[in-house]
């Protein structure tokens, strides 16, 4: 029988909150545990509180004040019979709140553990602050009705669920100006939504997140007495999830150019030095050897990455293959490729955007090395020599390119690799999404034979459901998630059902299916997966098409050339307001004619076939700093399953994740690997080389480019510094394994810098002896 606890004393005056919890306080030393409380506007009631054994507390509450449940614990089930003011739940760290009525403002703020159920509706900022140490279970706040605005401001972790019954009357479940700095959590909504921050997105549900639901609204509804009400909530096609934007996504800022910082932000200001004393004690001669150098010249080959490889996604050392084809070992420039990627030719030689010449240093003599050509050499190369087997066994989970690249350099390591892809074919967005007059599928086709050849073992047909995983997981020495993102970005403002999905679009088209659209198109998103939508739309019969975005256009020069060559038209800054039979509006007022709009701002993973605890807060794999599941030992991830990304860094990724695979697998310590440090422009001598006239330079044979390259931060061993030297202080000498030094010896060495002013590819590099 519970224990009567009551706010008013004998004479029916209300007595104060603090006489009130001493009531609780003293019949809970005497061993009472479920607690009847008539209050009136009392606060905190419910928590921090325990038994000495362990019993759990039960707390029924009637007319209470701010914070109820505030600190409540595991072990701690408190009932609303009615509404309840601001602050329930504040800071709950477990307990379990029913809250049979409306809440007040603050619902749920700050709450890091626990469950709060809530039947009714519940005030500004509800679910603000919400947080999730992963130590304990995450919080959960279920709300019947409708939140007021600002709700779930700056939430870091959780879940929450509003399921917008009797909300009809209102034009967002979720208020204005919702989840304004959410970086965490999810939340399931139900109803109509506007005024969202830019800080999150609005998905559809997937598998495990309709699991979630059809195992959890049971339990919510019999919690507040409305079980009637579980068909019209199992209807999940009227639910959508908010999660945060990654870090990466919330940077995409406009930069404003040199010119506009000049003009309008540059202030007057300076640098200075420090003075050096000079103690006199040591005077030196006007020129020195020894100790007695201002300046000590290193030899520091490969110990800056060349531009190329530094900025290629996929870690090329076009520098060493440039150098082998020098040496005139051609097959051994086209296996170094091979070792690095699977898919020179189709990726390299095709469709990549090709940062690797945007940063070459050879650009600013003529044109960059020709890598596309490069990438081509390597179609029809064999494949390297394997190592011995190892008897370990590796299953990935995806047979895109970041899959296909992991599955490659594990085969080569002489592990046991099964590719297991859902569609009919492996290649993922290379087969799905590329135009075949970008890729031509004999090209990609050959490269993935190469694959198949070296026993990689592909299961097509095999969609991999939970169940599947944890056998894989058992069957195997090591897992690898590469399921890459295929559930399209759609941002609901109104209208946004009339929008056809760019994936989808572009899948339809190289599947055959000539999508049909109209004779105006507006694509929502001008990076370069807009770019393919809008050629894309002009290849199914579009007369006209439009790209808009928020920002810059993200694509690159090449693919927004081939755009504007033919016919179409990019806007920006648009900002969509919403979408109408007559077109696109935005927020300025204008309405840009449109018969189609299709929307390309990315994608998310599908990753409802992975336990929800290998998951970090915004729905990608929760990975440390080598690839590896927090949660999940053996288990790996990489490409779009992570963070978006370019083919190359799927294909990177694929690459790296098999090194640590490769760690894992033979018992060592995984260490993260540190990223190639760029070679300064500054260090390089280019006047060593002879500018081509530009305007007639046509690349006739790729091996020529050999005495194009720079070899950045490699030695190509021309000898210059040794020629030059004036105290012939350098020598050369070869190793045993047949590599060779170039070294300075200090008795000669003067220290005037001459090796480094003449060396080409920027490998000397001169100390300053500190004085």
């Amino acid at each position: 029988m519970a224990t009567h606890i009551s706010g008013f004393d004998d004479n029916k005056q209300r007595i104060s909150t603090q006489q009130l919890l001493q009531k609780i306080y003293a019949a809970l030393e005497a061993g009472e545990t479920d607690f009847d409380v008539l209050a009136s506007g009392h606060h905190v009631i419910g928590g921090p509180l325990w038994s000495e054994d362990g019993t759990p507390l039960k707390f029924t509450v009637k007319n209470p004040g701010q914070r109820v449940g505030a600190f409540g614990l595991e072990g701690t089930e408190i009932v609303i019979n009615g509404p309840a003011p601001a602050d329930v739940g504040w800071l709950n760290a477990g307990a379990t709140l029913v809250l049979k009525g409306d809440g007040g403002d603050t619902t749920a703020h700050c709450a890091a553990s626990g469950k709060i159920y809530v039947a009714g509706r519940c005030g500004t900022r509800t679910g603000s602050l919400m947080k999730h140490d992963p130590a304990h279970t995450p919080p959960e706040l279920w709300v019947l009705k409708n939140t007021g605005s600002f709700s779930f401001e700056f939430m870091g972790g959780g879940i929450a669920v509003v399921c917008g019954v009797d909300s009809e009357q209102f034009s967002s479940v979720l208020g204005d100006r919702g989840c304004v700095g959410m970086v965490g959590g999810t939340i399931y909504v139900r109803g109509p939504v506007q005024g969202l921050s830019s800080d999150v997105w609005m998905l559809d549900l997937d598998d495990g997140d309709c699991r979630f639901l059809s195992d959890n609204l049971p339990v919510f509804l019999d919690k507040i007495e409305k079980t009637a009400l579980l068909d019209s909530l199992s209807n999940f096609s009227q639910w959508k999830k908010i999660v945060a934007k990654t870090y990466q996504e919330r940077q995409a800022v406009e930069r404003i150019s040199m010119r506009e910082y000049r003009l309008g932000k540059w202030v007057e200001g300076g640098i200075f030095g420090d003075v050096l004393h000079d103690d006199y004690e040591q005077i030196a001669g006007f020129v020195n050897t020894g100790d007695g150098r201002l300046k000590i010249p290193h030899w520091q080959n490969k110990f800056y990455a060349a531009p190329c490889q530094a900025v290629c996604p996929t870690g090329i050392p076009t520098q060493d293959r440039i150098a082998l084809l020098r040496q005139g070992k051609v097959l051994e420039a086209l296996e170094l490729v091979l070792r690095y990627s699977p898919f020179p030719a189709s990726v390299c030689g095709q469709v990549c955007p090709n940062l690797c010449m945007d940063a070459c240093s050879r650009r600013s003599l003529d044109h960059p090395v020709a890598m596309q050509e490069l990438g081509r050499l390597s179609q029809d190369t064999q494949a390297p020599e394997l190592l011995p087997s190892t008897g370990k066994s590796v299953a990935v989970i995806g047979g895109g390119p970041a899959g296909l690249s992991a599955a490659w350099q594990l085969a080569l390591r002489g592990h046991s690799v099964t590719i297991y892809e859902g569609d009919g074919e492996v290649g993922g967005k290379l087969r799905q999404v590329i135009p075949t007059e970008r890729l031509p599928r004999a090209i990609l086709d050959a490269e993935i034979n190469r694959i198949k050849q070296i026993g990689v073992r592909i299961e097509t047909g095999r969609k991999i459901e939970a169940p599947e995983l944890a056998g894989l997981r058992n069957e195997t020495d090591a897992l690898v998630i590469a399921s890459g993102a295929h559930n399209p970005v759609v941002i609901p403002f109104p209208g946004h059902e009339r929008m056809l999905k760019g994936l989808e679009f572009l899948k339809d088209i190289n599947a055959g299916n000539r999508p049909s659209v109209g004779r105006r198109v507006v694509v929502i998103g001008a990076g370069n997966a807009g770019m393919d939508v809008a050629i894309g739309a002009y290849s199914m019969g579009a007369e006209q098409v439009t790209a808009i975005d928020v920002q810059r256009p993200a694509a690159y020069q090449k693919e927004i050339d081939h755009f504007a060559n033919l016919g179409g038209k990019i806007e920006w800054p648009v900002f969509t307001e919403k979408i109408t039979e007559q077109g696109l509006h935005t927020k300025d007022g204008q309405l840009i004619e449109a018969d189609t709009v299709i929307i390309a701002v990315g994608e998310r993973p599908d990753l409802s076939y992975v336990p929800r605890e290998w998951l970090s807060e915004r729905g990608m794999m929760n990975v440390d700093e080598c690839w590896q599941s927090k949660q999940a030992p053996g288990v790996f991830a990489l490409g779009d399953t992570i963070q978006p990304g370019l083919l190359t860094h799927a294909i990177g990724s694929g690459r790296e994740v098999a090194e640590y695979i490769d760690d894992y697998l033979n018992g060592f310590e995984l260490v993260a690997k540190p990223k190639p440090v760029m070679i300064p422009q500054k260090k390089l001598g280019k006047e060593a080389f002879m500018p081509r006239n530009r305007g007639r330079f046509k690349v006739i044979d790729a091996c020529e480019e050999a005495s194009r390259c720079i070899s950045c931060g490699t030695c190509r061993d021309c000898s210059l510094c040794l020629e030059t030297c004036p105290e012939g202080a350098i020598t050369r000498t070869e190793k045993l394994d047949g590599s060779y030094e170039y070294v300075s010896d200090e008795t000669y060495c003067i220290g005037c810098g001459l090796c480094a002013g003449v060396c080409p590819c920027g490998i000397w590099a001169m100390e300053n002896v500190i004085v």
